[in-house]
């Protein structure tokens, strides 16, 4: 084999080892962002369950409205809590950035949201969000998060 042949194989080989990896950076990054679209809109839905079970058990987050990070009970119970003020009628997300190292990812992006109040009041807000999710046998699961909107 010629040095011009090895060196054409060793190029190729490469070029398919990075594309190959890009392939899998591109489905991680997907993956992440339909679990993100999921838990916002079980959240919408009411459906409390679905959210508890997308996040760990030693899950922290921090809304701003939070005096401080809430365990995943209590963001549970807090959730309940707001479902009995009013809820979430549309909402639309807007992904700045998702990096993904092994099995965690951090994902930063916008939202706007339109909350309806049980006295029929609607607000609507703008914020920002960075999730970090790690990778588990039931696919990606929420560690922590921080954010809430910009107003607050």
């Amino acid at each position: 084999m010629t040095i011009t042949t090895r060196l054409v194989l060793v190029l190729l080989g490469s070029l398919l080892i990075s594309t190959t990896m890009a392939q899998d950076s591109s489905d991680d990054e997907a993956g992440v962002l339909l679990t993100i679209e999921r838990e916002w809109e079980a959240s919408r839905e009411g459906n409390h369950d679905e959210v508890d079970d997308m996040l760990t058990q030693d899950f922290m987050g921090w809304g701003k409205s939070s005096p401080a990070p809430r365990t995943k009970e209590s963001n549970s119970q807090w959730r309940r809590f707001n479902v009995q003020m009013g809820s979430v009628v549309r909402y639309e997300l807007y992904p700045l950035s998702i990096t993904v190292h092994g099995d965690l990812a951090v994902a930063h992006y916008l939202y706007s949201t339109a909350f309806e109040s049980k006295d029929g009041e609607t607000e609507i807000s703008n914020g920002r969000y960075t999730d970090v999710l790690v990778r588990t046998e039931d696919g990606w699961k929420f560690v922590a998060w921080h954010g809430g909107d910009d107003d607050s």
